[in-house]
């Protein structure tokens, strides 16, 4: 049984769609901004967390990264509670 020549030409319309949709997301990710975050620096003040789950390390930051404290944040910081998630480990 050979495929009416309406469905065949619904299967190429429907495949071209998927490899035109697949090329705009591979563009977009291509055209994505590179990384500028800073990495978690390995010093002496952070080796011990470089081992430690991303959420138990997370609550020692606020020791040292206060107003305060020896490296406050900026007042236009991201939420303070989640500094791996941007400050990814090396």
């Amino acid at each position: 049984m050979n495929p009416t020549p309406v469905r065949k030409k619904n299967s190429i319309l429907l495949n071209v769609a998927f490899l035109l949709t697949c090329a705009a997301i591979l563009l977009f990710l291509f055209k994505a901004p590179k990384e500028t975050t800073a990495k978690l620096p390995k010093d002496a003040n952070h080796s011990r967390f470089q081992d430690m789950p991303k959420k138990e390390a997370e609550k020692f930051c606020t020791e040292c990264h206060n107003p305060a404290g020896i490296s406050p944040l900026p007042a236009d910081h991201p939420p303070k509670y989640r500094c791996l998630f941007c400050h990814k480990r090396t």
